[in-house]
C-alpha cells in the first residue's frame, strides 16, 4: 500500500491518499473489479470526445463566430452549455433511441476502436476511458454508447463533482492529471503508459505533466518509492462532425428555454445571468444551389498549374436575387421562398486569374426571375482577395456551345446566420453612449452629413428586425450584436451609403462599396478556406473556454463560413 498527497501537496494538514485498488475504483463510474497490481505492465488511456467517438461540434454553417464560443463556454448558460448538456450528445445522429441499436454506426474513430480491442485482448494492460465530461450528467449515456459498440474498459472515468479524496478540480486537465497520477501510483509495477488525445493543448499538457512526474520520482525524496514510467502521449487527428441542422437548432432552443426558466424563476445563484434568445440575420436572398450541383459546377473552373489548390475559395452555391432580405414584391415575382427555377450556363469567364464565374439564363428563357446582377451569374470561385461583386467588371464571356450547356435546378431561399444574445426587453431603457468631441473619420464617411444621422443604440436599420413572417426580415438589433457603432456590422440591406462627395461607403451596402473593418459584405467577404468542405477549427470544450472572450469577425454573404468561423445556412 502506497500513500501520497492530493493535487501535488507536500505539506499541510491534507490527508494523504492511500493508493490501493479499492481506492482507485472510486474514480470509475463502472462497477468492475480491477486487475491485481502485479498483473499490470502497461496502462492505456483513451479520451472519448473526438478521439474514440466523433462527438458533434457546433455547426459553423449555422452560428455567428462569437456564438460558437458562447455555446462551448460553461459560464453562459446556467444548465452548462454544449459540453455540459447531455441532450446534445444524445441527439447525435438520429438520437439515442435509434442509434443505440445500431451502435452509433459511422460515429466512431475505427482506428482507435481497433486499438481499444487490442488493449482488451492484452492481459497485462489496464484499459481506461477518460473524459472531462461531468459524471452526474453523462455517466449512464457514455456507458450505453461504449457498450453498444462492445467495448470493455477496466475503468470508465468522468469528472466527478468532488474527487475520492475530496479533491476539487479547476479544470479538465487538473482532473485528468490527478487521476493519472493515482493510477500510476497504484499500479506501481507498470512500466509504460500511453495516452490517446485529440487536443493539441492537452497533448502538450500531458507530455509536460509526465516529464515533471518522472523527475519527481527520480528525486532524492520521491513522493512514493516507484521507478519512473515510460510515458507516450499520442495525438489523434480530430474528426469533426455536426448534428442535423434542424436538430441542432431545436436542441439549442431547448437549452435556452431551460436557462431562461432558471433565470426568471429567481432560483439561480448566478445574479448576473440574463435571459437569452436566438436571433436571425438574413444576409442575402438568392436562387440557392444544392451541394451535388455545386460539385458539378466546379468542372467549369480551370485553375492554372501555378496556382495552389488551397489558394482557391470554391463557391458555386447561388445566383443572387438581392443582397438583403427580399422585398415582398420581388419575392412574389420569383414565386416565394422554396420556388424552383432551372438555369442554363451560357458562358464562362475568368477575371485576372482571381475570379471564375458562369453566366446563366433561365429555362425556359421566358421564365420570370429577378437578379440584381446583370446578367445573372454564378460565382464559381475566387482567390487572392477577389470579391464576388468584382464579377460586374467582366466584359468578355466565353460562350458555351448549346450541346454542352449545363442545366441545373435552384431553390429560392435565404442565406441566414444565427446568433445567441440577451433576450430583447422593449421596456428597458438603453443609456446612449456619450458623444465624442471629435468623431472618427470613418463615422463621418458613413453618412452624407458627416455623421449627424449615425445609427443610435436601440434602433435597427430597415429590415433588421425579425417580424415572424415567412421569408421575413433579418433580425440584428444594435444591442448585443457585437458590432461597434460605425465600425461595420450587418449588410446595409440596400441603403445607398454615399458620402458628401458621392463616394460609396458605409457598412458594405452596395457593390463596389468600401467595407468597414469587421463589417459584413453583402455579396462576399473573406472566408476561411476549407470550411465549406466540412473542415472545422480545432474545438474547445468543457471548461477550457475562457469566460467571456470570443473571437469576432465578418461573414461573406455568398455562403460558407467567414474568417471568424461564423457561417451561413440555407433557409427556404
Amino acid at each position: 500500500m502506497l500513500t501520497s498527497l492530493p493535487n501535488g501537496q507536500t505539506t499541510g494538514s491534507i490527508k494523504p491518499i492511500i493508493h490501493t485498488i479499492t481506492a482507485l475504483r472510486r474514480w470509475s463510474c463502472d462497477d468492475k473489479e480491477l486487475p491485481p497490481v502485479q498483473d499490470v505492465k502497461e496502462i492505456h488511456v483513451y479520451d472519448f470526445d473526438n478521439t474514440l467517438f466523433a462527438s458533434p461540434l457546433p455547426n459553423r454553417q449555422l452560428w455567428h463566430g462569437p456564438t460558437i464560443g458562447q455555446l462551448q463556454s460553461p459560464s453562459i448558460f446556467l444548465n452548462g452549455g454544449w459540453w455540459h448538456d447531455a441532450t446534445i450528445l444524445a441527439a447525435t445522429g438520429e438520437g439515442v433511441e435509434k442509434e443505440e441499436p445500431r451502435a452509433w454506426e459511422g460515429w466512431w474513430n475505427e482506428q482507435i476502436v481497433d486499438l481499444v480491442n487490442l488493449t482488451m485482448e492484452q492481459k497485462d494492460a489496464l484499459n481506461v476511458l477518460l473524459t472531462g465530461r461531468a459524471e452526474p450528467q453523462f455517466a449512464e449515456l457514455i456507458k450505453r454508447m461504449v457498450r453498444s459498440r462492445k467495448l470493455e474498459f477496466d475503468m470508465v472515468c468522468l469528472k466527478p463533482t468532488v474527487g475520492p479524496a475530496s479533491q476539487t478540480f479547476a479544470n479538465t486537465m487538473a482532473f485528468k492529471q490527478e487521476l493519472l497520477k493515482d493510477i500510476v501510483y497504484t499500479y506501481s509495477q507498470a512500466e509504460e503508459i500511453r495516452v490517446y488525445e485529440d487536443r493539441i493543448k492537452h497533448v502538450t499538457g500531458f507530455r509536460s505533466f509526465f516529464e515533471n512526474f518522472n523527475l519527481a520520482l527520480m528525486s532524492p525524496e520521491p513522493p512514493i518509492p516507484r521507478k519512473a514510467i515510460k510515458a507516450e502521449v499520442i495525438h489523434v487527428a480530430e474528426r469533426a462532425t455536426v448534428l442535423d441542422p434542424t436538430t441542432e437548432i431545436a436542441e439549442i432552443q431547448s437549452m435556452i428555454n431551460s436557462h431562461n426558466t432558471l433565470v426568471k424563476s429567481g432560483t439561480s445563484s448566478a445574479a448576473l445571468a440574463k435571459p437569452m434568445q436566438i436571433s436571425r440575420t438574413v444576409f442575402y436572398t438568392g436562387y440557392l444551389i444544392s451541394p451535388p450541383t455545386t460539385d458539378q459546377l466546379r468542372s467549369f473552373i480551370t485553375i492554372p498549374n501555378n496556382i495552389p489548390e488551397n489558394d482557391i475559395r470554391h463557391l458555386a452555391n447561388s445566383i443572387l436575387i438581392v443582397p438583403r432580405p427580399c422585398p415582398q414584391s420581388i419575392l412574389d415575382k420569383v414565386g416565394g421562398l422554396g420556388a424552383k427555377l432551372t438555369w442554363r450556363i451560357t458562358g464562362t469567364s475568368v477575371l485576372d486569374n482571381k475570379l471564375w464565374a458562369a453566366r446563366v439564363e433561365p429555362v425556359p428563357a421566358t421564365a420570370k426571375y429577378h437578379s440584381d446582377n446583370r446578367p445573372p451569374i454564378v460565382i464559381l470561385a475566387t482567390r487572392g482577395g477577389a470579391r464576388p461583386q468584382d464579377a460586374q467588371r467582366i466584359q468578355n464571356w466565353q460562350p458555351v456551345p448549346p450541346d454542352k450547356a449545363f442545366e441545373f435546378e435552384t431553390t429560392v431561399g435565404e442565406k441566414v446566420l444565427l446568433r445567441i444574445e440577451e433576450e430583447y426587453d422593449p421596456h428597458r431603457f438603453v443609456q446612449p453612449p456619450p458623444k465624442r468631441l471629435h468623431p472618427r473619420e470613418e463615422d463621418a464617411n458613413n453618412h452624407p452629413d458627416g455623421g449627424r444621422h449615425a445609427r443610435q443604440p436601440g434602433r435597427a436599420d430597415r429590415g433588421d428586425r425579425y417580424d415572424g413572417r415567412q421569408g421575413g426580415r433579418g433580425y440584428d438589433s444594435y444591442r448585443g450584436s457585437g458590432h461597434p457603432r460605425g465600425r461595420g456590422g450587418p449588410a446595409n440591406h440596400g441603403h445607398d451609403n454615399r458620402d458628401r462627395h458621392g463616394n460609396q461607403g458605409g457598412r458594405g451596402g452596395n457593390a463596389g462599396g468600401r467595407r468597414e473593418r469587421g463589417g459584413f459584405a453583402p455579396r462576399g467577404g473573406r472566408e476561411n478556406r476549407g470550411r465549406q468542405r466540412g473542415g472545422h477549427a480545432q474545438y474547445r470544450s468543457l471548461d477550457d473556454m475562457p469566460d467571456g472572450r470570443y473571437d469576432d469577425g465578418g461573414t461573406g454573404a455568398y455562403g460558407g463560413s467567414a474568417a471568424s468561423g461564423g457561417g451561413l445556412y440555407n433557409a427556404y
